[in-house]
């Protein structure tokens, strides 16, 4: 689904990743950070696709404060490593100012 996101500015986190063989408890765990990440100030929405191990997932949030505050939480950065631990081969993240977005519905 795409994100309803507010006229710009905005912020996006775009997080790419390999994921490594087996679930692992990962399905779980992400399910548990979307539900967090949607209680957070500031945060706008997301949108997630996989195909052949390539995950691409980008969260909108109001703020670069909102963001800091979001990577911080506590049982986000407990998951992070286990991320780093189980879960990704490789991943990346990036952090970007949207300063424009333009839509199309049919």
């Amino acid at each position: 689904m795409i994100a309803n996101t507010p006229a710009p500015p905005y912020y996006a986190v775009i997080f790419s990743s390999l994921r490594t063989d087996g679930d692992h408890g990962y399905g779980e765990a992400a399910t548990r950070m979307l539900e967090l990440a949607r209680k957070q100030p500031g945060f706008l929405g997301v949108e997630s696709a996989r195909e052949d191990g390539l995950g691409i997932t980008v969260s909108y949030w109001k703020s670069e404060t909102a963001i800091l505050a979001w990577k911080q939480h506590a049982e986000h950065q407990a998951v992070r490593e286990q991320g780093r631990a189980r879960w990704y081969s490789a991943f990346q993240t990036r952090v970007c100012k949207v300063e424009r977005a333009y839509t199309f519905q049919n």
